[in-house]
């Protein structure tokens, strides 16, 4: 699956989002950001700037993400979804803001059974795991 520069930003900063909904930024999350940062082609060291600020900077506008594609979104959702259950559990904010984006994004139909499918504990994820694998860039 093709995606744009547009698309992977929206999806790194969406998935920054979901792992402060919690308020707290586990070691897990830390090191599946970074790798993700890495698959989408950001530099390692806005990623670690990144996840160190998302907690505290004021001026990141909260609102989920909209793609241009529902199969990029399908994915977003899949993998944040696994990305909030790594640290042992997923709170109602991420489900909740999670819920969200498949709103935004025309697939609020489907949100209940990826729910459904979501691993109930945490599990050592490698990124090999993620949908995120699928993509090619423009």
């Amino acid at each position: 699956m093709i995606i744009s520069l547009m698309d992977r930003s929206l999806y790194y900063k969406g998935l920054l989002l979901l792992i402060g909904k919690d308020r707290e930024i586990h070691k897990q999350e830390k090191k599946m950001m970074m790798g993700i940062g890495k698959m989408l082609g950001f530099d390692a060291k806005f990623c670690a700037k990144s996840i160190e600020q998302i907690l505290g900077n004021h001026y990141i506008v909260d609102e989920p993400p909209v793609f241009s594609q529902k199969d990029i979104a399908l994915c977003f959702l899949r993998d944040g979804l696994l990305l909030a259950v790594s640290d042992g559990r997923i709170s109602g904010a991420e489900t909740s803001w999670l819920q969200s984006v498949a709103e935004k994004n025309g697939l609020a139909g489907v949100w209940a059974a990826e729910l459904a499918k979501m691993p109930s504990a945490a599990q050592d994820l490698s990124l090999a795991a993620l949908e995120l694998k699928n993509f090619e860039w423009e």
